[in-house]
């Protein structure tokens, strides 16, 4: 408990001293008409989260190095990418690099060339899938405080990962969220602090699979990816480069067009996955779902609830104003 309170003090402290460092160098983020912020804002808070994982590594043994350092790599690219725009062949190189180095400490090159395939274009897709959904204040500290309370709560049955990094990082995510979870954040997590939060769940992630060899547990995400993928294919139905920034997620237009107050939106999004996550764990546990068929129907029902929200809030937004 006591080395618990020496990290959560040592956590506050670094995160006050780098807004001071990014104050008296600018590191802030420009508001634009993509943007869901109207103010400038210090980015690049979220430096919290790998620096909670390192001081893990440094205080509990020096373990999984690979992983950490897959971390660090992933890390440094991102903040350099908040400091100045990189390009996207390099960021993903990096990124590719990172999650290889994840692989490696998880053993997961012994499996077939085409589970590594998969495991690849998954988290690939995920850490970036997190990086598009931080857009506005309070969704990253809150959707990634259920994730690791339902990796915490699996970890006690299941014992695929540490539970030390666990709360570690439930503590960085809840200073974060001080800071972060406002009318008006003090701070953004930025890149470093949405791709480190990403990489470090889809480690818990690839571990859980690994250990309980239940790939049901993907729906742990489900929320995140069922808003990135379908905004993807409504882009794409549109014409649009994907690759540019948009204001298109359904939170966004919760947050932009329907003005709700970005706190509340990253609220209905964390207790949905959380309504979702004890359901999945019930049903996993309880041995329901050991047919995939099972699997796919409650994917095709969050789909369609999904999508019935989506119709909803756009009818909303184009009703004429009486």
């Amino acid at each position: 408990m006591l080395l618990y309170l020496f990290i959560s003090l040592l956590l506050i402290v670094a995160i006050l001293i780098y807004f001071k460092i990014a104050g008296r160098y600018a590191i802030v983020d420009k508001p634009n008409r993509r943007s869901s912020h109207s103010h400038i804002t210090i980015r690049g808070g979220g430096i919290i989260f790998p620096l909670a994982a390192v001081l893990w590594f440094v205080f509990y043994d020096f373990g999984d190095r690979w992983a950490i350092a897959g971390l660090l790599l992933i890390a440094a690219i991102s903040f350099l990418d908040d400091l100045r725009p990189l390009s996207g062949k390099v960021r993903m190189v990096v990124h590719f690099a990172a999650v290889s180095l994840l692989f490696y400490n998880e053993g997961i090159f012994g499996l077939s060339w085409y589970w590594l395939v998969i495991g690849y274009m998954l988290a690939i897709y995920w850490i970036n899938a997190f990086n598009f959904m931080d857009g506005i204040n309070a969704i990253t500290p809150f959707y990634s405080l259920v994730a690791l309370a339902a990796f915490w709560f699996l970890n006690l049955e299941v014992h695929f990962f540490s539970q030390d990094l666990i709360l570690i990082l439930v503590i960085s995510a809840l200073i974060f969220s001080f800071f972060n979870a406002r009318r008006r954040a003090l701070t953004f997590a930025g890149d470093v602090g949405s791709v480190s939060m990403a990489f470090l769940l889809s480690w818990m992630m690839l571990s859980l699979i690994h250990h309980s060899a239940h790939f049901e547990y993907i729906l742990l995400f489900a929320v995140y990816g069922l808003d990135s993928v379908f905004t993807i294919i409504f882009r794409l139905l549109r014409h649009e480069n994907i690759f540019q920034a948009h204001r298109s997620h359904l939170y966004q237009l919760l947050s932009n067009e329907r003005k709700q107050p970005h706190v509340r939106v990253a609220l209905y999004f964390a207790l949905t996955q959380l309504l979702i996550d004890a359901g999945v764990i019930l049903m996993i546990c309880k041995g329901w779902m050991k047919n995939v068929t099972v699997f796919i129907g409650i994917v095709i029902v969050l789909s369609a609830v999904y999508l019935y929200l989506r119709y909803r809030v756009n009818l909303l937004i184009r009703k004429p104003a009486v």
